[in-house]
């Protein structure tokens, strides 16, 4: 009878054993899907503050986005301009890029 508890408390050990490593590998789980929210919050907010900047130098006119031609550095943002063609500004604010047409203006309007 004696041997018989020391079996019952080896198995309750190793019982608890199992459980405690489930917890710990439970709450390591919760951790990384925690860390993985924060960090797609805030890569969230960086891709809205470079959308935000994309557009403000997409709606600007021929001479503005001329004097705004090389790097520039807005914020915490190096913000590109370049000229590639004679219509053409390519604009790139990180890993953001796009091409906008900005035809020059017609003398012969009336």
């Amino acid at each position: 009878m004696r041997g018989e508890r020391g079996v019952v408390l080896l198995e309750v050990l190793a019982a608890l054993m199992i459980l405690g490593t489930a917890a710990l590998a439970l709450v390591e789980l919760e951790s990384a899907g925690l860390r993985a929210t924060a960090a797609t919050h805030d890569r969230e907010l960086e891709l809205t503050d470079v959308d935000r900047l994309m557009v403000a130098y997409t709606l600007l006119n021929r001479p503005e986005l001329d004097q705004r031609l090389g790097d520039r550095t807005v914020g915490r943002y190096v913000v590109n301009v370049q000229r590639p063609g004679r219509d053409l500004y390519r604009i790139a604010v990180g890993s953001l890029i796009t091409v906008v047409y900005k035809p020059a203006a017609s003398d012969d309007k009336k």
